[in-house]
């Protein structure tokens, strides 16, 4: 070999060495892809509003009958800013579990001049009843208990335990079908069946009314969903009158049996900040 062949090959190898004397590289690894954070979720208020006609005795121990509006609320599901969540976001499911809930009810007016039973008793103002419940629910079955405080025609405290057998015959509709029992202190049951010794008749004699289980009845309901949106709701109740209410001198001249019927269109109303 030739002193420059010799060089040549000197050379080539020292320029080589390096590549070969490292090989591949060992640490290298596949690009991760990291998919991007979800985007952060405002407030958001789910609740559903009912509107349409009932039918009620015309007051409490009356046998007569009129009609009125009917009207509620349902409350479904909220989110807070900090992510905080209460309720179901899908409005037509129902919340298995426990509950602790909103109760209301409104005692329409009673005003003596409309009926000639009801005698020189003093009228009595339409009535709010505002309070707090906790309910059960299970996949056919519920129940649930209520207290409420009055304002306006009564001043009192009532009551209210149910429970419901749930049946569903199909995806839209719901029915629903249990017990019903009523309480009412002492201001409530004097406000609604008692008679004033200043204002007693011959018909109506003085009462004083205590305390105690007002009423035991039954309701059947029934839901529809017809949407998203929009549904169908209405119940037939009965309930029966006991214990004061029932010896009332002003539901003697009436009726103990009291039953009731509504129909109404529910809306579900979702709102987003």
């Amino acid at each position: 070999m030739s002193r420059i062949a010799a060089a040549f090959a000197v050379t080539a190898s020292l320029v080589a060495a390096p590549v070969f004397a490292a090989g591949p590289d060992m640490t290298m690894s596949d690009p991760v892809m990291v998919a991007p954070a979800p985007a952060p979720q405002g407030p958001a208020l789910a609740f559903s509003l009912r509107g349409g006609v009932a039918g009620n005795p015309a007051y409490l121990g009356s046998d007569e009958y009129r009609a009125g509006p009917d009207l509620g609320f349902k409350f479904h599901y909220l989110r807070l800013p900090n992510g905080f969540e209460l309720g179901n976001p899908d409005p037509w499911a129902d919340n298995l579990g426990w509950d602790v809930h909103g109760s209301f009810n409104v005692i329409g007016e009673r005003d003596p001049d409309d009926y000639n039973e009801l005698g020189n008793l003093d009228s009595v103002d339409t009535a709010v009843e505002l309070g707090l419940g906790v309910g059960y629910t299970a996949p056919n079955f519920s129940a649930f208990a209520d207290v409420r405080r009055g304002f306006g025609g009564h001043e009192g405290v009532v009551a209210e335990l149910g429970a419901d057998a749930i049946l569903r015959p199909s995806d839209r509709l719901t029915l629903t079908m249990g017990p019903r029992l009523m309480w009412g202190n002492d201001e409530f049951n004097d406000t609604y069946f008692g008679v004033p010794a200043s204002r007693a008749t011959a018909n109506l004699p003085a009462y004083d009314a205590d305390g105690g289980l007002v009423s035991a009845g039954v309701e059947f309901g029934a839901t529809y969903q017809l949407n998203d949106t929009w549904g169908l709701e209405s119940a037939l109740t009965y309930d029966r009158l006991t214990n004061d209410a029932e010896d009332s001198p002003i539901v003697r001249n009436g009726s103990e049996d009291q039953w009731g019927i509504r129909f109404g269109v529910t809306r579900v109303i979702r709102l987003g900040f």
